[in-house]
């Protein structure tokens, strides 16, 4: 079984390190005999970090991001997980492919429900808030959300570099978490935002530390799309009615 994970920019052809420590990571979370491959949408890496993380920024990425599912397709792979935990494309790339397409944050949501009644979210910036409530809601999952609150990386000192600003970034992240339990009921945690959980900070040792489930994304995205595949399941034409691309 091949997956392709795609990233959602461009890859920084300076940033070989990360691709592999990330790479390595995915496949950790994979069963023997699925290969994960960690891939990249076409296109110049300055220019998508120009356009930035912002909504805006992300429809931007959007052609470059289906281009690369219909790519997935045609040269072998089983399904598409997007990197990125916002779902910036997969609605679209849906109509565009009969493998399976998933999102990050719709997969995550749908497995917390599982496990608890009231789920309690976390985002890296108060600008992913809004973003993540919209989506909460077009997915019929927002009244099981306790809050949606924002771990405020830019008030870590040294936030841009989060790489090494671990420590910091794991005590605002247990700090937001407790805050979640105690204060609005939280029973369960879903942390959006996927280059700093699990990225950079473990959910488990979150878990350890806030005791109570701190869900896994990236994780459950690749078991998930691992199901599908096994089943022989994917998105509904009814729901996805296929479309062609001119030029695929």
């Amino acid at each position: 079984m091949r997956i392709m994970f795609l990233n959602q920019s461009a890859k920084n052809p300076k940033e070989d390190e990360y691709h592999e420590r990330v790479e390595s990571l995915l496949r950790g979370y994979a069963s023997p005999g699925t290969q994960i491959d960690l891939c990249y949408p076409d296109g110049d890496y300055d220019r998508a970090q120009g356009e930035g993380s912002s909504p805006l920024g992300k429809a931007l990425t959007t052609p470059s991001l289906i281009r690369k599912t219909v790519w997935a397709e045609q040269n072998g792979y089983d399904a598409v997980i997007q990197s990125n935990n916002f779902d910036p494309a997969v609605e679209a790339s849906r109509h565009a492919v009969r493998i399976p397409v998933l999102g990050l944050c719709r997969t995550t949501m749908f497995a917390a429900a599982n496990l608890a009644d009231r789920i309690g979210v976390t985002v890296p910036f108060h600008a992913n808030v809004v973003r993540a409530r919209r989506l909460m809601e077009s997915y019929g999952v927002l009244q099981l959300v306790t809050d949606i609150r924002s771990l405020d990386l830019y008030s870590v000192p040294g936030g841009d570099d989060v790489a090494t600003q671990r420590p910091k970034i794991f005590n605002r992240a247990v700090e937001v978490m407790r805050g979640l339990l105690k204060e609005t009921g939280a029973e369960c945690i879903v942390p959006l935002g996927g280059a700093i959980i699990p990225y950079i900070v473990d959910p488990k040792d979150l878990e350890a530390e806030v005791e109570a489930p701190v869900l896994n994304p990236k994780a459950i995205g690749i078991r998930t799309a691992e199901m599908y595949v096994q089943l022989a399941m994917t998105h509904s034409p009814i729901t996805y009615a296929p479309a062609t691309i001119r030029g695929r």
